[in-house]
């Protein structure tokens, strides 16, 4: 076996088990989990600084991701609008939009069919030193930043709905 194949059998599970999780979050009733979502929130915020270092390197990607990240705060924004929010006993829920989740998804898992597919050649083929052209890409970047500004607004507002909604049922309480 070619030793350019190990990574990607490697890898494919992986990201097939990552695909099947963001699915699954994307459909349905889902408890609002703070740690979790707060978890969520900073690993995605130092992704995003992380990513933004490569606008050092071609000022394209910053401008790629710079507009996603804005797309993705509106999309998240929108998302918050359109979710539908329940309290049931003590248990804050969520319901999401399936229409954005699923266009998020797809998006995304369109890129990465992409990426793998067209671009493998090419990686196999790069130059030793510095970035190769598949990686300079502002497409990608803007996606990227798409997704990552979609799931920091969302998850932040949601947190910021379930701060609400306790605070509402304590002061229902004292009262």
């Amino acid at each position: 076996m070619s030793p350019n194949l190990i990574a990607p059998i490697v890898i494919a599970p992986l990201i097939v088990w990552r695909l099947y999780a963001r699915t699954r979050r994307s459909f349905g009733r889902q408890p609002i989990q703070p740690k979790r979502m707060w978890t969520r929130v900073g690993f995605l915020s130092v992704v995003t600084l992380l990513v933004a270092s490569q606008g050092f390197v071609d000022p394209r990607l910053a401008t790629g991701l710079g507009a996603g990240l804005v797309g993705g705060v509106v999309l998240g924004m929108l998302a918050l609008k359109l979710t539908r929010f329940e309290i049931d006993g003590r248990n804050d829920c969520y319901f999401p939009n399936p229409w954005i989740g699923m266009t998020l998804t797809a998006l995304f898992i369109g890129r990465l069919l992409y990426r793998f597919m067209v671009l493998y050649p090419q990686m196999t083929h790069a130059a030793a030193g510095g970035h190769a052209a598949y990686q300079r890409s502002p497409l990608t970047m803007a996606i990227l930043g798409l997704l990552l500004g979609y799931y920091i607004a969302y998850y932040a507002g949601l947190l910021l709905h379930h701060r609400r909604v306790s605070m509402d049922a304590r002061s229902k309480q004292l009262s």
